[in-house]
């Protein structure tokens, strides 16, 4: 169990985990590891409760009813609470784990990060429901199915990070 208490673990052990997440995926509830659906799940429960209509809409409807979706959230709520679990036994902070925070920390005010954290995430979860899926949707699911779609998408989500990445860097 010492190997819980190490800053990081073996990304080769790491991948191997997750994509043997894929069978029990499959052979249980049929479907996919994925995690943007899940933040539809979500909303269109928090939404439902304001106006009862929502479960009227098709799209809100699938994502309320059908048992992958909730299968998915509950895998966004163990991938939160185990990195959480992870930084806790690790002993590992923010300022520990990457060096660039210390930077970011002084050049912007706390209500300013999480200003940008929110219009960030907004724009990645806008990004993976208009692609039909998110990383781990397109990257672990659709490319073990070596579907086209999914490796277009994956070729595209690095090609953007690169670029970005290299615009990031000129600043």
């Amino acid at each position: 169990m010492e190997y819980l208490r190490e800053k990081a673990w073996s990304p080769y052990v790491a991948g191997v985990i997750i994509g043997l997440l894929q069978i029990p995926a499959f052979l249980l509830i049929q479907t996919a590891l994925g995690a943007s659906s899940s933040y539809v799940s979500v909303a269109a429960y928090i939404a439902a409760v304001f106006d009862p209509a929502v479960e009227q809409i098709s799209y809100f409807k699938k994502h309320m009813t059908d048992l992958k979706y909730a299968w998915q959230t509950a895998l966004v709520v163990g991938i939160a609470v185990g990195a959480f679990l992870s930084m806790r036994l690790s002993g590992a902070t923010r300022e520990t784990v990457s060096p660039v925070w210390r930077q970011a920390a002084n050049i912007q005010t706390p209500q300013a990060r999480m200003i940008m954290g929110f219009i960030g995430g907004f724009v990645l979860l806008f990004g993976a429901r208009l692609a039909g899926g998110c990383t781990s949707g397109h990257g672990l699911s659709g490319m073990a199915q070596l579907a086209a779609s999914s490796t277009i998408a994956v070729i595209a989500m690095f090609a953007g990070g690169i670029a970005t990445a290299f615009f990031l860097r000129k600043l």
